[in-house]
C-alpha cells in the first residue's frame, strides 16, 4: 500500500471515528430526552392518582377528554410546519408539556392497578423495549420494509380500540393488546435504527440532528407508553 492509500485510509478511518463518536452522544441525547419524558408522565400520573381534588376532576365524567387530550396534543401539536419553524429547544419543551398530558391520562393506571403489578410491568416493558432498541441500533439488515408492516399494523390497532371503546369487549381488547405487543416492539427497534441512519445522513448539521433528537425521543416515548399499555391489559393484576 502506498503512502498515499494509507493517508487516506487513515483519513477515512478518522471520520468514521467522529461520526461514531457522535452518533453515540446523539442517542445518548435521544434516551436521556426519553427517560425524563417517562419520568414526567409517571409522576403527574401518580400525583393525580393520589391527590383526591384532581383525581375526582381527571378520572371524574370528563375522562373522556384528558384520555384523548395526548391524540389531540400530538394531531395539533407536533404538525410538520411547527417542527419546521420551531428550535430544538422548543421542541424539547413541547415534548415535556406532552409527556405531562400523556400523565393526566394514564392516571386511570394507578386507579386500576396495585402499585406492584405496575412496577412488575414496567420493568418487562423497559426489559422488552432496551432488547428491541439494541437489535434496531446494531442489526445489519434493513428493517425498512418491516417498518411499513408495523405501521400498518398501529393504523389497525388505532382503529379496532376507537372501535372497542364502544363495545368494551375484554376479548377484543386481549387482541389488541397482544397485536400491540407485536407491532410496539418491532416499532422500537426500526425507529432505532431509522435514527441511527437518519443521523449519519444528516451528519454535521447541528440544528437538525438536535431537532431529531427530540422527534426521536417522542417516537421511541410513544413506543414505550404503548408497549407498557398493552402489557398491562395483559398481565396487570387489577384491583
Amino acid at each position: 500500500m502506498s503512502y498515499e492509500q494509507q493517508k487516506n485510509q487513515a483519513a477515512a478511518y478518522g471520520t468514521d471515528r467522529v461520526i461514531d463518536a457522535g452518533l453515540q452522544a446523539h442517542m445518548r441525547s435521544v434516551y436521556n430526552t426519553m427517560g425524563l419524558g417517562l419520568g414526567v408522565t409517571a409522576l403527574v400520573a401518580f400525583f393525580v392518582a393520589n391527590v383526591e381534588a384532581l383525581r375526582s376532576i381527571v378520572l371524574g365524567p370528563a375522562y373522556i377528554v384528558f384520555a384523548l387530550a395526548p391524540l389531540g396534543f400530538l394531531l395539533f401539536g407536533f404538525t410538520p410546519g411547527k417542527i419546521a419553524r420551531w428550535p430544538a429547544a422548543k421542541i424539547r419543551t413541547m415534548f415535556f408539556v406532552f409527556a405531562a398530558v400523556m400523565g393526566l391520562s394514564m392516571a386511570a393506571i394507578f386507579a386500576v392497578f396495585p402499585a406492584v403489578s405496575i412496577f412488575r410491568v414496567f420493568l418487562i416493558t423497559a426489559a422488552t423495549f432496551a432488547a428491541a432498541s439494541l437489535y434496531g441500533y446494531t442489526a445489519k439488515k434493513d428493517l425498512t420494509s418491516m417498518g411499513s408492516f408495523l405501521i400498518m399494523g398501529l393504523i389497525g390497532i388505532f382503529i379496532a380500540s376507537l372501535v372497542n371503546m364502544f363495545f368494551a369487549s375484554g376479548a377484543v381488547q386481549f387482541v389488541i393488546s397482544v397485536i400491540g405487543v407485536i407491532v410496539f416492539t418491532g416499532l422500537a427497534a426500526w425507529e432505532t435504527q431509522r435514527l441511527k441512519e437518519a443521523y449519519a445522513y444528516m451528519s454535521g448539521q447541528a440544528e437538525a440532528n438536535a431537532k431529531l433528537a427530540v422527534m426521536g425521543a417522542l417516537n421511541l416515548y410513544l413506543n414505550f407508553i404503548n408497549l407498557f399499555q398493552s402489557l398491562m391489559h395483559l398481565m396487570g393484576g387489577r384491583e
